[in-house]
């Protein structure tokens, strides 16, 4: 007798919160990364455009994961939709052969792209307690932050963001959360000086820069996440031109294609060879350049990878919670 097929299951935003643990995402990536990674196995996102509707795809299939699938997002920009975006990951099982889930990635997206940015900073920045700077109040810099708490101690968190209120709202949440001592200041200037490490996470309006690197003090580490396509600038190219290793999540991607660096290819700074990726740094493959290291930054656009390892974590955790909702479908199997 044929054994009943198991439903797909769905896994809301409250659900991953209530069973997510930075230190078992961190510790989930790093291992991810760790391995030889084939470029089939991550290839790179695609966006389709047609006028102001735009449907991007990251897909990805983990070494040694039992899952395997892609996150979808899009949104149609114009006309009377609505405002906003909806991202899912769907995930296939290598066990069944099956679609096994539905998860709301809005959570998952902010969750993978700081829980990556901490596993890169483990092993960038000195292991000492720490003062951090953040520039940028949204959920990104929120969620960074906490990553960044399960990684080192924090001795003080500052924060610039142009409206007082959500500075002064986020350094109180900071504070209440993790028992932090944290402030809001006026410039990001006055955020950054002194810090030991620096985290962008809030493009301009005007896409200038918002970090300098003679703001920065000598041996301050740097997390870059703003600038993730072409039209996009966060950091000055002075700070790449400062960096002596940098470390990119998905190297081509963020070499290639971000706007701080081809602003500084086009200001005639060299990258190209102080430049590596998150899976170099992982394996030790670049311990030579790491060890000699004295001003290294982290640079992310983002990835499939990391969508499929955070939301795998989060579907099993809820699967043994009992917390997923099973969907009364079935999707007819190909054979």
């Amino acid at each position: 007798m044929t054994a009943p097929l198991q439903a797909p299951v769905f896994v809301s935003s409250d659900v991953a919160r209530s069973v997510f643990r930075w230190e078992d995402a961190i510790a989930a990536l790093q291992k991810a990364y760790g391995h030889k990674i084939p470029a089939k196995a991550t290839p790179p996102r695609t966006v389709a455009v047609l006028d102001k509707t735009w449907l991007r795809t990251l897909p990805a299939i983990p070494v040694g994961g039992r899952y395997y699938g892609a996150k979808l997002m899009g949104s149609n920009m114009g006309g009377d939709a609505p405002p906003g975006i909806e991202y899912v990951i769907v995930l296939f099982d290598r066990t069944t052969n099956r679609i096994a889930a539905f998860i709301d990635g809005n959570l998952v997206t902010g969750y993978r792209t700081a829980a990556t940015s901490a596993s890169a900073l483990d092993l960038l920045a000195p292991k000492r307690p720490a003062r951090l700077a953040v520039l940028g109040s949204g959920l990104e810099a929120s969620m960074h932050t906490r990553a960044f708490a399960s990684v080192r101690q924090l001795t003080e968190v500052t924060v610039f963001s142009p409206t007082q209120a959500r500075r002064e709202a986020f350094a109180a949440a900071v504070t209440r959360d993790l028992g932090i001592t944290a402030k809001g200041v006026a410039s990001a200037r006055e955020a950054v000086e002194g810090a030991d490490i620096v985290l962008t996470a809030a493009r301009s309006q005007g896409e200038e820069p918002i970090l300098f690197a003679a703001w920065l003090k000598p041996g301050a580490t740097v997390v870059s996440i703003g600038s993730t396509i072409p039209e996009q600038r966060e950091i000055d190219v002075s700070v790449v031109e400062r960096s002596d290793l940098i470390i990119c999540d998905t190297l081509e991607e963020v070499l290639e294609e971000t706007g701080d660096m081809i602003a500084a290819h086009a200001a005639g700074i060299r990258f190209h060879d102080k430049a590596f990726s998150l899976a170099d740094l992982m394996s030790g493959a670049c311990n030579d350049q790491l060890c000699r290291a004295k001003a290294p930054m982290f640079k992310s656009v983002g990835g499939g990878l990391q969508d499929i390892v955070v939301a795998e974590l989060i579907l099993t955790k809820a699967l043994e919670a009992g917390q997923a909702t099973p969907l009364p479908i079935e999707f007819e199997t190909k054979r």
